[in-house]
């Protein structure tokens, strides 16, 4: 759920999402939310969903979302705490099954994450018991470990540590437990569990059968396929921005895949913030280090052609004025503009990097104003596309009809990608100026109301709410006000209402 200003302030999950948002808006569900339903409600501008194949993935998704972007109305999985993951070291003497929160690059093999977690002890527990592994922490042990450990009895552990069974075994059965845990066979291990459940139930060993039956649903929730959804705001594990690179330089008819994209968005959620923002992708990925955000100056009101030429011209104008500071001897050059800044950045002296491809949040005019202003830099052969978010339609110059690239294909959906990130970075600015201003008085924007004068009168009357209720001569006693001034400060708060 977003904020008219395009926040996230909630994200939750449903099984039926039409019947879970329907509820937020019946009049009698409203009457008794609690304060912090109602104010929810009551923020809602705008949702936005995502389709996950089944419950595993909604926690796991859910839980990314929530500690991305920490949205104002959810209070669960707002810390740091990562859902389990298993890990096993192949190099130890004899390896064992642990859980862990936090995947390092130690040499050590990982399952998951699994969102259960109580499932997954119950499955790793399982395991241990019917594989014979061993569950003590010792990283070696021996004969001296073994004289204080009853697990060969109370756990069935097969005993590695005295030879019990041979290494070449007890790695067979660490195997076993790998593939298990990848999902491996999994249909033949939950039929040989049903089958023995039901002999047991026909034997009358009811407690027998209602332990195989626990074992079997931890093993499907814990084995039950998902997704991995990375942390950050980078891309999700399931996307692949090689392939998507190449099929977009290919839908695009460009010279080969676009490495380095830029993108950008214009915000005037009202006329006294106009924003916009500039974030890079490369490699099919987002480059942090390199977004750039812009107040727009030169454009009065609201007008996304106009502020969408200002920024493009601030863009490369840098651009070229950096790199041609860092290399004073370019502009003798014969060779065309593009050619002696991609050169430049071939040889390692480009102080930034020119893009493959720009992409514009919009249609025909945004994209018009864009040419224009590259064609004013000599920038005439630089690829630019616009993308038109209401058909997902991709512009290109000189070509009447847009191009319409299939909703399945990486390539459209590496667009949307990094212009949905774009916009969320033009958001998240005019959120924050926003909340800037919030915090300034209405009586910064009042005729000759001075600092001084200002803070006077919030020091008499405490808050403008009181100073409108004021009276003209009550205002005129402060020093320096005079009766025609308080009567200006009236009129002023009375025509803000």
């Amino acid at each position: 759920m977003k904020d008219r200003l395009g926040s996230i302030i909630y994200v939750g999950k449903a099984r039926d999402l039409k019947r879970r948002m329907s509820s937020y808006f019946m009049a009698s569900q409203k009457m008794r939310a609690n304060v912090k339903t109602r104010a929810l409600i009551d923020s809602i501008h705008d949702f936005e969903f995502h389709t996950v194949r089944n419950e595993e993935e909604s926690l796991l998704l859910e839980g990314k979302l929530i500690k991305d972007y920490r949205p104002r109305y959810n209070v669960s999985f707002r810390d740091d705490k990562r859902f389990l993951l298993v890990k096993i070291r192949l190099a130890d003497p004899w390896p064992r099954f642990v859980t862990t929160r936090m995947k390092k690059d130690d040499g050590s093999r990982y399952f998951g994450p699994f969102p259960h977690s109580g499932a997954l002890h119950s499955t790793l527990e399982w395991l241990n018991r019917s594989l014979g592994l061993r569950v003590c922490r010792p990283p070696n042990p021996g004969e001296a470990d073994y004289r204080h450990c009853n697990a060969d009895i109370i756990r069935n552990c097969s005993a590695p540590c005295i030879g019990r069974i041979s290494r070449e075994e007890y790695f067979a059965r660490v195997e076993e437990a790998c593939r298990i845990l990848e999902g491996k066979g999994k249909r033949g291990v939950f039929d040989s569990l049903r089958a023995e459940m039901t002999t047991a139930a026909e034997n009358l060993d009811f407690e027998k059968a209602a332990t195989l039956r626990d074992i079997l649903q931890n093993l499907e929730k814990t084995l039950s396929p998902t997704r991995q959804f990375a942390r950050g705001r980078g891309v999700q594990t399931t996307v692949k921005p090689t392939e998507d690179l190449a099929e977009l330089g290919e839908e695009l008819h460009l010279a080969g895949p676009p490495r380095v994209m830029e993108c950008f968005d214009i915000s005037n959620v009202s006329s006294n913030h106009i924003v916009a923002s500039m974030v890079r992708f490369t490699d099919g990925r987002p480059d942090n280090q390199n977004y750039r955000r812009y107040r727009i100056k030169t454009v009065s009101g609201q007008d996304d052609f106009a502020s969408m030429a200002e920024v493009i011209r601030r863009r490369y104008s840098r651009i070229l004025l950096e790199n041609s500071q860092a290399n004073p001897d370019a502009e003798f050059s014969q060779e065309s503009l593009i050619d002696s800044q991609r050169r430049l950045a071939r040889e390692g002296k480009a102080k930034i990097i020119l893009p493959d491809l720009v992409i514009v949040d919009g249609g025909k005019g945004q994209l018009g104003m864009a040419v224009r202003e590259l064609q004013a830099l000599g920038l005439h052969d630089l690829p630019v596309v616009g993308l038109a978010k209401q058909h997902e339609e991709v512009f290109v110059p000189g070509r009447e009809q847009s191009i319409r690239i299939p909703h399945d294909r990486g390539a459209l959906k590496l667009l949307q990608r990094i212009r949905d990130e774009a916009h969320r970075f033009a958001n998240g600015y005019n959120s924050l100026l926003y909340r800037r201003r919030m915090k300034e008085s209405l009586l910064d924007d009042c005729p000759g109301i001075s600092p001084n004068k200002k803070r006077q009168l919030l020091e008499k009357f405490g808050s403008v709410a009181r100073l409108k209720k004021a009276g003209a001569d009550e205002i005129a006693k402060l020093p320096g006000i005079s009766q025609k001034t308080a009567a200006g400060i009236l009129e002023f708060l009375g025509r803000d209402d």
